[in-house]
């Protein structure tokens, strides 16, 4: 009896904590989910936004390896600024502007009031079907505002204005991109028509594409860049960092796909994160063969952008699109890429980094391949094409008025002066690497 005692005990112990466990299940039959997994959709949607939080430090890391030493301190000031702005801004009036509940605009705009407010079902079961709480899907979407802001702050680097530049991302994080993103993920006129985009290869990497533009062309390219109707490249300055960021991005992208899931579905998440995967790994090869035939060295920062084309391609329809299909759309995306940053150079078009052929020229063909591969037979080439459309009207025009006004008024480059002895020093007053000798051009 003596040694029968203790097993009887951990037993009757062991149902008691399987029954505590059990009994919440009961509780809530009645609801889609389970109180356990309302609990696991929440935890997965938040280490989702923590991934995609670190993407920012990827974007930092990456434009200032990709950019000069004597502007790395301006890169890395204008990434920090734009999370800080991305975020109150999307708490002041973003998210009521993206998802307004109602559109008082036929379709095309709605605002639900300023500042959050989680109601009474905001922290329970009930809000969003058991996926998450309204504070999750608050901050996840917060970290989608700012990433649109930092794909603008690569194209325009070495010679912008810091203030101007802040004031740009914040009108464009609080007013631009949440109207923008409410046409289809608020439920707006976009999605009554059947456009799609899964996680934002238009409605985050195109709305900051668009913008990019915008901001080189009135901003004008670099000097010396351009010399005698000739190209001069103009090095990065530590392409290890610049590796860093991008295989931080890539990391990120698992939060950035995957978290657009909304729920910690494993069937779906699982076929996200492969197809994820393969796209990015797909555009390296791409990318890699492209540029390889094209400028007939194996190229690492055509590579590297390869990687990130991949990411944007398959952003759209990560969810519905075959595996085989998913890395047809990377490999695209990697030779396109290559393609689009050689172009844009003979155009005179600067861009810094890439971020024009990354994320706006890769994003629309992301969102025009889900009418092309998509398994569902809902999804139309042309709907994509519309939509695509759409946001280029929208997005290029406003960012292009908000850009000439800022350049009318205080001004939007820096001065020649400044621009040669970099913006670390002009504009901020301290160099990034101390003890060094940074050449002046």
């Amino acid at each position: 009896m003596t040694n029968r005692l203790p097993r009887l005990v951990g037993r009757y112990t062991t149902l008691l904590l399987l029954g505590l466990v059990l009994l919440p299940s009961v509780a809530y039959a009645q609801d889609e989910v389970s109180q356990e997994m309302f609990t696991v959709n929440n935890t997965w949607m938040l280490v989702a936004t923590f991934l995609v939080f670190i993407m920012h430090l990827g974007f930092a890391t990456l434009e200032s390896g990709l950019t000069q030493a004597k502007n790395t301190v301006n890169i890395l000031f204008k990434n920090t600024g734009i999370v800080a702005i991305g975020l109150l801004t999307y708490a002041i009036v973003g998210f009521n502007l993206m998802y307004p509940g109602d559109f008082s605009i036929g379709q095309f705009f709605g605002f639900a009031g300023f500042g959050l407010d989680p109601g009474a079902e905001g922290n329970t079961i009930a809000y969003a079907s058991g996926a998450y709480t309204y504070w999750t899907d608050f901050i996840f979407q917060a970290m989608f505002a700012a990433t649109a802001a930092t794909i603008v702050s690569g194209a325009v680097a070495e010679r912008v204005k810091l203030g101007p530049f802040l004031i740009f991302t914040t009108i464009y994080v609080a007013f631009i991109y949440p109207i923008a993103g409410s046409w289809k993920w608020g439920a707006g006129w976009l999605d009554q028509m059947g456009f799609y985009d899964f996680a934002g290869s238009t409605l985050v990497h195109s709305v900051g594409g668009w913008a990019a533009l915008a901001g080189i062309i009135v901003l004008g390219p670099r000097l010396g860049k351009y010399v005698d109707g000739k190209i001069r490249p103009v090095a990065g300055h530590s392409m290890p960092l610049a590796t860093i960021g991008v295989f931080l991005l890539w990391l990120g992208w698992y939060g950035f796909n995957g978290g657009s899931v909304l729920s910690a579905d494993p069937a779906l998440v699982s076929l996200v994160f492969v197809t994820t995967s393969l796209a990015s790994a797909a555009g390296v090869l791409g990318a890699m063969a492209a540029s390889w035939t094209l400028q007939h060295k194996p190229d690492l920062s055509m590579v590297l952008n390869g990687s990130l084309a991949g990411l944007v391609g398959i952003t759209a329809g990560a969810d519905t699109v075959s595996v085989n299909s998913a890395m047809i759309i990377g490999l695209v995306a990697g030779v396109i890429v290559v393609a689009s940053v050689l172009l844009l150079d003979r155009a005179r078009i600067d861009d810094p980094v890439g971020a024009v052929s990354v994320h706006l020229v890769c994003g629309v063909w992301g969102t025009l391949a889900v009418g092309i591969f998509s398994t569902n037979a809902e999804h139309s080439f042309m709907t994509q094409l519309i939509g695509v459309g759409s946001y280029a009207l929208f997005c290029f025009s406003a960012a292009l008025i908000i850009f000439f006004a800022l350049k009318a008024t205080v001004g939007l480059r820096v001065s020649p002066e400044e621009e040669r002895t970099g913006l670390d020093v002009s504009e901020h007053g301290m160099e990034a690497y101390g003890g060094f000798q940074i050449a002046h051009r």
